[in-house]
């Protein structure tokens, strides 16, 4: 008997750290990811050759294989920065996708896919009034694999909760970060990392020549924007005087992401005879702390 299509409330997500780059530790205690979905996706790089004497390919070659995935989520407010915190530490990932059948106590009829070799390439935070504050994450890994069963010996820890607008903040500091003063006027925020890795190739043989060899980060790219009541022309004061500054971000009661020597690159002053005037304004940054 074939089963139903599987729901997205028959499927889950989870996480764990890797000692060894595309190993899975042993036992493995994975950590839930509280998403709103999932789009995990293979590209295998085929090789297409045309040639004379037909219209059709001569053959098609797997190539270089491409694995991606991207996580929309809501930050837990059990731990936050559990997840989108190897954004920073680029640690390599292990990421394990269930499809089951039944209660998630005794679940039957899994269908599990194995991502091993993962990184954050991007990650964009953002919160708006009325809302929890929400993650976009883009992962690209080595390799994946399948089975119909759990992990033997792993265990599964999920994080429920989200963190709402009312428990986050921002605060303007000195470069370096601290003596921070809270900003009153914000209506939204966002930021955005990107660690631009490469994927690197070489030619080899044997079972792990169609994978990576690995990850690289290359250049980091830091930047954001807030969306503020006009109440004052600081933001413009400071461009005006080239002034850098830091801003922390509240993730929640005791975590922060704190991006230092900071300055605007925009300042927009929109003006609609329907609405009150706000004022976006968007920065860019030299370093960055998750914690």
């Amino acid at each position: 008997m074939s089963v139903e299509t599987y729901g997205a409330h028959e499927s889950r997500i989870y996480f764990v750290a890797e000692t060894v780059y595309s190993e899975t530790p042993a036992n493995p205690a994975f950590l839930g990811i509280n998403t709103e979905g999932m789009e995990p996706k293979v590209d295998p790089g085929l090789i297409k050759t045309m040639g004379i004497g037909s219209r059709d390919l001569q053959s098609l070659n797997a190539g270089l294989e491409k694995v991606t995935l991207k996580v929309p989520s809501a930050l837990s407010s059990v731990s936050p920065i559990s997840f989108i915190q190897h954004v920073q530490t680029l640690s390599s990932l292990s990421v394990q996708i269930l499809y089951y059948k039944g209660l998630w106590s005794n679940p039957s009829d899994i269908l599990s896919f194995l991502l091993t070799g993962c990184k954050i390439d991007k990650l964009s935070v953002e919160c708006h009034l009325e809302d929890v504050i929400k993650a976009n994450v883009e992962l690209i890994g080595r390799n994946i694999g399948y089975g119909t069963s759990l992990i033997t010996g792993a265990t599964y820890g999920d994080f429920s909760g989200a963190v709402p607008f009312n428990n986050s903040y921002v605060q303007k500091g000195v470069p370096s970060g601290g003596s921070g003063v809270t900003l009153t006027d914000v209506t939204d925020w966002k930021f955005d990392v990107e660690n631009n890795l490469k994927p690197v190739g070489v030619i080899q043989s044997g079972g792990t020549a169609l994978w990576l060899k690995y990850l690289r980060e290359r250049n980091r790219k830091l930047e954001g924007e807030l969306t503020m009541e006009f109440e004052s022309n600081s933001e413009l004061v400071d461009i005006l005087n080239d002034t850098e500054f830091s801003l922390l971000f509240g993730l929640g009661s005791t975590n922060t992401a704190l991006f230092k020597y900071c300055k605007w690159e925009d300042w927009d002053l929109p003006n609609k005879k329907e609405d009150l005037v706000s004022v976006k304004a968007k920065f860019v940054a030299r370093d960055l702390w998750i914690s």
